[in-house]
Order: C-alpha cells, then sequence, then structure tokens
C-alpha cells in the first residue's frame, strides 16, 4: 500500500497533463502540484482510498456481501473527503449516507478503472481462482461490466503473479488465459498514451513492469506513458513492489514526503503489515 500511495501521489501531479511536461518533469525528483486540480504534492487520490476500503473490508473478517463493501467505500470516503474521484461520483458518495444508499443510486455500467484500480489487494488471496473470484465480485458495485470486471481481475492476477516470484517476461499467459477480452491482447505492450478504461492502465501497468526490473524504472515508466498515469502507477507499484527479481530502490524523499495524515504513510505501512501477515503467501 505504500508503494501504491507513492506511485499514485505522483502520478496526480502529471494525469492527463502535456506530454512536454511529463518528459521535462518525471525525474523522481520530487512530487508536483497539478496545473488545474487542487490535490497537494505528495497526496494519493481516490485509487489509495478505495484500495484502503478494499483492504480493510477483507480484513474485517465481515461477510463478504456487496452490501457489506459498499458500506466500507462510502465509510472510508466520509472519514477522509479527497480529490480525484470522478464528478458525479464524487458528489454521489458525498450525497450517501450508506452502502445502502450508494447501492440503490449507482448506475454500475462502467468500463473505466474504477475496478481495476483497487483490485490489487485482491491478489494477496491464496489461489488465482479466489483472486479473479474477489476482483471480479468487488468491481462489480461500481464497474459490472465484461471489460470492467475483466480489467480488474487481470490487475489483481499481477499482483498474485509478483507475490508467487513468476518470471515478468511470462506475466501475460495466466492473464491471457484467464481475462480474455474481444480485440484485447495482454501479451502486445502498450506504447500510447493511456486513456480512461481499466485494459489500457492494466496494460500499461504489465508493460511497465515486464520492461523494468527496478521498482524505479517501473515508476517512471508508467508516468512516461501520459494520461492516467496515477491508476497506471496505482496497478503497477503494488504488484512489482511484491516481485522478488525487481529491485526496491524507490527514492526515500519519495517515501518520507507522502502525506502523513490519519490515513497516510504510518497508516499505510501498518496496513501493509497486516494484509501480508493475513494473507500469507501459499505455493502456486
Amino acid at each position: 500500500m505504500v508503494a501504491m500511495g507513492v506511485g499514485d501521489a505522483l502520478g496526480a501531479g502529471f494525469e492527463y497533463v502535456d506530454p512536454g511536461i511529463v518528459k521535462k518533469y518525471n525525474t523522481l525528483e520530487m512530487y508536483h502540484s497539478h496545473p488545474r486540480w487542487n490535490i497537494p504534492p505528495g497526496h494519493y487520490t481516490d485509487d489509495t482510498q478505495m484500495a484502503i476500503a478494499l483492504a480493510e473490508f477483507m480484513l474485517s473478517g465481515q461477510p463478504v456481501t456487496t452490501l457489506n463493501l459498499a458500506d466500507a467505500f462510502v465509510r472510508q470516503f466520509k472519514a477522509d473527503p479527497r480529490a480525484g474521484y470522478a464528478g458525479g461520483f464524487y458528489e454521489l458518495l458525498q450525497e450517501c449516507a450508506d452502502g445502502f444508499d450508494l447501492l440503490k443510486r449507482i448506475q454500475p455500467h462502467s468500463t473505466k478503472s474504477g475496478g481495476a484500480m483497487r483490485a490489487g489487494v485482491c491478489g494477496l488471496l491464496p489461489s488465482i481462482a479466489a483472486t479473479i473470484d474477489r476482483a471480479m465480485w468487488q468491481a462489480s458495485v461500481t464497474h459490472a461490466t465484461h471489460f470492467g470486471m475483466a480489467a480488474a481481475a487481470a490487475s489483481a492476477l499481477l499482483v498474485w503473479q509478483c507475490r508467487q516470484g513468476i518470471s515478468r517476461e511470462d506475466l501475460h499467459d495466466i492473464i491471457e488465459r484467464n481475462c480474455s477480452l474481444p480485440g484485447i491482447s495482454w501479451r502486445h505492450s502498450w506504447d500510447k498514451p493511456v486513456g480512461a478504461s481499466g485494459t489500457e492502465s492494466v496494460r500499461a501497468a504489465l508493460t511497465a513492469i515486464k520492461e523494468h526490473n527496478t521498482l524505479s524504472g517501473v515508476l517512471k515508466a508508467c508516468i512516461a506513458f501520459t494520461g492516467d498515469v496515477d491508476t497506471v502507477a496505482a496497478i503497477a507499484m503494488p504488484a512489482a513492489a511484491l516481485h522478488p527479481g525487481i529491485e526496491q530502490d524507490l527514492p526515500q524523499h519519495l517515501i518520507d514526503n507522502l502525506e502523513n495524515g490519519e490515513f497516510g504513510l504510518d497508516y499505510l505501512r501498518e496496513l501493509d503489515h497486516r494484509l501480508l501477515t493475513t494473507f500469507a503467501p501459499t505455493e502456486s
């Protein structure tokens, strides 16, 4: 979760900005303010907040019901309202009193990246089947489309495979077999600006991990795509941080300067500990 928060917070300053700005300032030297959006440097966005809600729900021992998960999403937002959400969904979360209200009012027909950006924690589950099932289910609360749920499954499988130490060159194989989509090839490297769809963000994240063997290299590659880069980094960084073949060389100043309020750096470190202790790795 720390790696996710750092990637999300760094990417937040570059999301959909001019490619020239990305090329000039994508150095990992510091966090940047977005030229238009009011997100303070070093603060993460909705990507990490929704992943936190999902993680806390998985750790809670509550029955796995859509209502309980929707409650978790609303509760985390109410505890820490922050920028980064799509305008309509932000307003909906502000207006909803609880998960029941959210489920009653939401129209979950999106193919965008909201289900995939938070799905990585599902990759800590013990098997491919459990990972896919949980990732697609949680996505269905907000992104109940074939593309939206398959992108979430692919995002979670990326984490599952990295934790298992599967060769970076082979990461696409399990995703290709389990997340097949018409017109989508998980094998082909992504080399364009990243749009709003979940499949584009996951394909870019997969490419960044396959082509770089350091965590700093993965992060720079995520930003370099341009477009929805905070989401690309939010998907790639938790997976890359677990791969034994990727050097964990994230600049210390990015960690130290990540926000550290109630749900900031110290909280994310403690959440990492709880997740990795509760969901111990198993044999593939």
